[in-house]
């Protein structure tokens, strides 16, 4: 693959969350209709190495034989796969990020391989490329890129998954100030059993300034071979069998002091900033998985016969096999614009500070709440696929020697990777209040003009045009009853409505569902208008249209549970009543024919005979 740099289409700079404030258009945003050239030439090469190399050594993956993983590794080095993320002067690519976005999703097509090498090229990668000091950079870079070593990111413990900061595992620097000793250990580290290079996290003092004396997280490098650094047994998982999960146990492991990555008490920085970027890929990997998944649930409907004809013509099994589509529209739809959002504030660094960690990252946490929504809306999506393929094979779809009983497993872990989603719920709500609270984000002001409007009774209706106009009402409304109920908690417990998880919770799933329903509109908006030749009757326009039309109907009622809940926690007496009013007014609206949408839908992948647009 040659070195380029597939440019995202100049659209104007959104703020990170701020899409429940705003009513951007489908011009704004980012999807796999807006890929370039370069970027379709990717997801071909990609899917075609997956299709051709990595499926017909898929039982040897399973098998956990290492070698064969290594070698496939060492060959998508050779097109260019694991280079994309790094800098040319250490013979990357350096591509945008929708370029390895897409990477991610192709290469999904066998989940085991797929964290392999999503572990190495991600953040068993990024740590090094954004904080890593010229020598460090010099002396590893170039053979990742040539697969010459593998990676390793090694921050989780026994006692600290979801609460890494809290990490037992040491690092002493000696008195001489020459090398750091590390004493503890790792748990869940994948490419463990073979990978070269590591980055490892552990508590280390201060050595001045206010917190001198302090023990933080910090990260180091710590290369395979190292005494005092030994792996433990494989663990034997439910899913993703194939991939090298080991902990990692340090006994007085002495590294250099150069070794140390970042600063000393900062590596807390480093894991969260370089999760941000695993979330949204472990997004386009999720996509990519369902739409392998439904793929073979499609192939063996249409070839199962029942009562004297296909399965794929009976309406339950259509039913299924729609909503499988649609997740998978959406989640295209989630996934490419968060890239393109973060894409774009990329671009608009300026020239000589392009390498500038601090102002790559500051970049993309703006976007944190977007990516931990691609991360649960993702992972979600892809259960509900595999479990809806495992049911369209029936019998043998609980059978080994059949694909939806692998997919099944391996989708599970996809809610615990990358944070869990009970994590980045919270992630999501919290990181929105405390953009309110600051007046980075102009939620407060938001939140009381919709009180002052909502507690004066019905406003005036807005009159919208187009195919998915009462969906555009819908999703206004959505945005309205997400911020009043938003506001409703927030008077009810103020600085402490951290404490509240489920409302939390509840909260991140309303927030979600606008962020979903609203790409998937804007979506099947911006199809419809690529195609204005053909008009909305169309099947390239109407496939779309109806999947925004069902998801909508989806999300709304999604939203409306979920404010339900809220409103009965926080109210009571009167105002519970006069909340639950303005809930019914704000989430009424007529049904959408359902099950005529999914026939349609549904007819269309099956005569395609696979996922198709």
């Amino acid at each position: 693959m040659a070195t380029m740099t597939a440019p995202i289409a100049d659209t104007k700079h959104i703020p990170g969350g701020s899409f429940l404030i705003t009513d951007p258009t489908a011009a704004d945003c980012f999807f796999p209709e807006d890929f370039t050239d370069e970027h379709k030439q990717i997801a071909e090469t990609t899917a075609n190495f997956a299709i051709n190399e990595i499926m017909p050594a898929s039982d040897k993956i399973e098998a956990k034989d290492f070698s064969v993983t290594r070698r496939l590794l060492k060959e998508a080095a050779d097109l260019g796969l694991t280079a994309i993320d790094i800098p040319e002067e250490y013979g990357g690519l350096e591509m945008d990020k929708m370029s390895s976005a897409i990477v991610a999703e192709n290469i999904s097509k066998q989940a085991s391989f797929s964290v392999a090498f999503s572990a190495h090229t991600g953040i068993g990668t990024l740590p090094l490329v954004w904080y890593g000091t010229p020598e460090q950079k010099k002396k590893y870079l170039p053979k990742i890129v040539s697969g010459e070593i593998v990676s390793a990111y090694a921050l989780s413990e026994s006692t600290s998954g979801s609460d890494a900061v809290n990490a037992r595992t040491k690092a002493v620097l000696s008195a001489d100030g020459r090398t750091y000793t590390l004493n503890g250990e790792k748990m869940w580290i994948s490419n463990a059993g073979f990978a070269d290079l590591f980055t490892v996290f552990a508590k280390c003092a201060i050595p001045d300034g206010p917190d001198a004396g302090k023990e933080k997280l910090t990260a180091f490098l710590i290369e395979r071979g190292t005494p005092g650094f030994t792996q433990g047994k494989e663990e034997h998982k439910l899913g993703i069998r194939g991939s090298s999960t080991c902990p990692l146990i340090l006994t007085d492991c002495a590294i250099p002091a150069e070794n140390l990555l970042g600063e000393v008490g900062k590596g807390h920085h480093i894991a969260f900033n370089i999760l941000n970027v695993g979330r949204y890929k472990l997004g386009n990997a999720a996509v990519g998985g369902g739409r392998m998944a439904l793929n073979n649930g499609i192939r063996y409907a249409i070839d199962r016969k029942a009562f004297g004809k296909s399965i794929s013509e009976f309406g339950l099994i259509q039913e299924k096999i729609a909503n499988c589509a649609t997740g998978i529209f959406v989640g295209g739809a989630v996934c490419y614009r968060t890239v393109g959002l973060i894409d774009k504030a990329l671009a608009g660094i300026p020239a000589e500070d392009k390498h500038n960690t601090k102002e790559i990252q500051k970049r993309i946490e703006e976007y944190a709440v977007e990516c931990s929504i691609v991360k649960v809306w993702a992972s979600e999506m892809l259960d509900m696929v595999v479990d809806e393929v495992l049911q369209i094979f029936a019998g043998y779809g609980y059978v080994e020697e059949f694909p939806a009983e692998r997919a099944y497993r391996d989708a599970r872990i996809n809610r615990i990777f990358e944070g869990t989603n009970e994590i980045n719920r919270l992630i999501i709500t919290g990181w929105l209040m405390k953009s309110a609270m600051s007046g980075k984000l102009a939620l407060m002001p938001a939140i009381k003009k919709l009180m002052d409007e909502v507690m004066s009774g019905p406003s005036e209706k807005i009159e919208r045009e187009g195919p998915l106009a009462d969906e555009q009402n819908l999703l206004a409304n959505a945005k309205k009853l997400t911020l009043f109920v938003a506001g409703a908690a927030t008077q009810k417990y103020m600085q402490q409505i951290a404490d509240q998880q489920e409302v939390m919770g509840a909260i991140a799933d309303m927030i979600i569902e606008v962020f979903a329903m609203e790409s998937a509109i804007l979506r099947a908006e911006k199809i419809a208008a690529g195609n204005p030749a053909a008009g909305q009757g169309s099947e390239a326009s109407a496939i779309p249209i109806a999947m925004a039309r069902l998801y909508a109907d989806k999300a709304m009622s999604t939203i409306e549970l979920s404010a339900r809940k809220i409103i009965a926690a926080v109210a009571e007496g009167d105002m519970l009543r006069t909340q639950l009013t303005i809930l019914r007014r704000l989430s009424k609206h007529d049904s959408a024919d359902t099950i005529s949408l999914r026939r349609q839908v549904a007819r269309h992948v099956i005569q395609a005979g696979k996922y198709s647009l």
